[in-house]
């Protein structure tokens, strides 16, 4: 017979906090790992001898297991036990960057990349979850105010940290430090876990999870960027062509099973509702440049300005304090007071910021300074920051409370798919671009990532007007 977790009256004031300090760590772990290799993915392709193509696969690789898998983390939650599978995914989580610390060659590295997002896609959904069914009203209040700050400031110390423990070179061991550290923290989750979170949870056998739609989805985006990724670097051959054809036909069927599926991973009430579609394809957009435009601006400062891995990401300090900055305002009461014109505000603060980039980058080249890129970095960052932190926000403004569930788990996986898409994408574009020199290559991506958010500014006509309410128990 399945039982509920502890009821919020049963669980202490102190014992919520420790699990909120729990889940925090895990998202920001999972942050983390998700934006490091935006700085040591070049190191990393180097002193393994991965060359453009393992510079391609280590960020995306991360990014599609997760998205593909995180629609339906939640849904073997539900079945299993979030307590089962939070400790589940912790500890793969810990094993599979035990592995990618250690990997000897790129093969190795990429399949414990792609196991790594998988753990993290059945880690990340339970803590929210287990909060949810445990904590107070005012507790869950204080928890989600928390998690924009502590996942902002983790997408800055991603970077940041790789830079300077690559630049360290601790124990002589370059980038293999910066995944070796989650076995630490992953072992203090995994013992902390085992201690505080509610044992009474054996979840509810009878919840299905598609597994058809699932793998459809899988060989959707696996063909998409492994075709993307395969043409761009080694040429345009049969194989990358067909690999796309085959991605675009999952794809079809992926939207077929969804509308005759009896229980689909997207609920086809959501898919009718114009908003939500709306914001899902803003979105879309907007995840897939901006974190497309992240990563090579990272390959920029180290390729063409011969900036350090340090320096690198120093000199992103201000993209991302422009982020935080931006969230931490449209967060703070922005959303609420402005709806879907802030997402607006944000495209066209990229827009301004990318085409800002442009200009010094033609006049100057690659003799640019760190310095004379900060302020536009900082635009970029601004723009970024509102539209991430709005998108979701907005995009749910007209689903129904019973849709709101499935609604936040599909614009989780739109945000990690798109980015997987972007960080392959926006880098092959700029690899395929060197041959006129590295310039030449950044002033095409910025035009490229231009192109593709202005494509997207009559969407944001379509969107809710206002932000979905604040949740509540």
């Amino acid at each position: 017979m399945t039982t509920t977790l502890t009821s919020p009256d049963a669980v202490t004031t102190r014992r919520m906090w420790m699990i909120l300090g729990l889940v925090l760590l895990a998202d920001a772990v999972d942050v983390i790992d998700g934006t490091i290799t935006n700085i040591a993915a070049p190191t990393i392709a180097r002193e393994l001898n991965g060359g453009e193509s393992l510079i391609k696969w280590v960020g995306p690789a991360y990014m599609l297991a997760m998205g593909v898998l995180l629609l339906i983390g939640g849904r073997l939650g539900d079945k299993f036990g979030q307590r089962k599978l939070f400790l589940v995914g912790m500890g793969g989580f810990t094993l599979t960057s035990a592995v990618i610390g250690f990997s000897p060659d790129p093969a190795l590295l990429i399949a414990a990349r792609v196991a790594q997002g998988a753990f993290g896609a059945l880690l990340v959904p339970q803590g929210m979850a287990i909060m949810t069914k445990t904590f107070s009203r005012d507790m869950l209040a204080k928890a989600f105010g928390l998690f924009g700050p502590v996942l902002g400031i983790s997408s800055v110390l991603g970077p940041v940290l790789a830079g300077f423990i690559i630049n360290a070179d601790l124990f002589g061991l370059s980038w293999r430090p910066i995944f070796l550290a989650n076995i630490i923290l992953g072992v203090i989750g995994l013992i902390t876990a085992a201690k505080i979170l509610p044992r009474e949870d054996d979840g509810d056998r009878s919840t299905v999870v598609d597994g058809w739609g699932s793998g459809l989805l899988a060989a959707t985006m696996l063909g998409l960027l492994y075709g993307l990724i395969e043409g761009s670097t080694n040429g345009w051959s049969a194989l990358p062509v067909v690999s796309i054809a085959v991605g675009v036909m999952s794809f079809v069927a992926f939207a077929y099973r969804q509308r005759t599926a009896t229980h689909p991973l997207i609920r086809p009430s959501l898919l009718k509702n114009r908003g939500f579609t709306s914001g899902m394809i803003v979105g879309l957009i907007a995840f897939a440049a901006g974190t497309g435009l992240f990563f090579v601006l990272s390959l920029f400062l180290q390729e063409g300005l011969h900036a350090g891995p340090r320096d690198a990401s120093l000199g992103l300090v201000p993209l991302t304090a422009g982020l935080i900055a931006a969230s931490f305002a449209a967060m703070g009461g922005l959303v609420t007071k402005l709806g879907r014109r802030l997402v607006l505000i944000g495209l066209a603060a990229s827009l301004v910021g990318c085409g800002w980039v442009l200009a010094l980058v033609d006049h100057s080249g690659t003799n640019i300074t760190l310095w004379a890129l900060a302020p536009a970095f900082v635009v970029i960052g601004i723009g970024t920051g509102l539209c991430f932190a709005t998108i979701p926000t907005i995009a749910l403004g007209d689903a129904k409370p019973d849709e709101a569930g499935s609604a936040g788990g599909s614009l989780g996986s739109i945000q990690q798919l798109s980015s997987a898409i972007g960080s392959a994408g926006v880098t092959s574009v700029f690899f395929q671009a060197t041959s006129s020199g590295l310039n030449h290559a950044m002033e095409v991506t910025l035009v490229v990532v231009m192109a593709a958010t202005a494509l997207s500014l009559p969407f944001v006509a379509l969107m809710p007007r206002k932000a979905a309410p604040e949740p509540t128990q």
